[in-house]
């Protein structure tokens, strides 16, 4: 499976190796920190997908993303939970998910108004401790995005990257 994604700065990789030690809780700590911007569910071909993404982001200018704390899915739709996450705000994302959630349709109970964008920490273990992570207080990262990344899932990295020109 495919998805397009955006690949995150060095600023976020340094928040997540602070956080490091208070993750050896659960069962999963991610080594390696994207942001799913849309699934490609259903979508085989990438030289299609990217054929398809192009004309999607043509004229589509850079957008700034932050993080803005730490939560966590008690129960994720998919895979096992919790789920501790880096929250993002930025309108831009959601601006560029609907479009895309257009153009590619949705994936049910992930995206459209269910979508929530994050940066996953870690995964499984106990609530309690996603509950005691969410209440740290860390500092925001803020950057601009420019590219895209379309993510494939079997080899856990980026098959193609979108470059953003408004």
């Amino acid at each position: 499976m495919f998805s397009l994604n955006i690949l995150a700065p060095g600023s976020v990789e340094r928040l997540a190796e602070d956080l490091f030690p208070h993750l050896s809780p659960f069962e999963s700590v991610r080594d390696r920190h994207t942001l799913v911007v849309k699934r490609l569910e259903g979508e085989e071909s990438l030289p299609r997908i990217r054929e398809r993404l192009r004309s999607a982001l043509s004229g589509r200018p850079p957008f700034e993303v932050r993080t803005d704390g730490i939560d966590y899915f008690g129960r994720p739709t998919r895979g096992e939970g919790p789920v501790v996450y880096l929250r993002i705000e930025s309108p831009g994302l959601y601006d560029l998910h609907e479009t895309l959630c257009r153009e590619f349709g949705v994936v049910a109970e992930m995206e459209g108004e269910e979508y929530t964008p994050h940066v996953t920490l870690a995964r499984g273990g106990r609530i309690s401790d996603a509950e005691e992570l969410a209440k740290r207080d860390v500092d925001d990262v803020r950057w601009t995005v420019n590219r895209l990344a379309v993510w494939d899932a079997r080899y856990r990295e980026a098959a193609a990257r979108l470059p953003l020109r408004g």
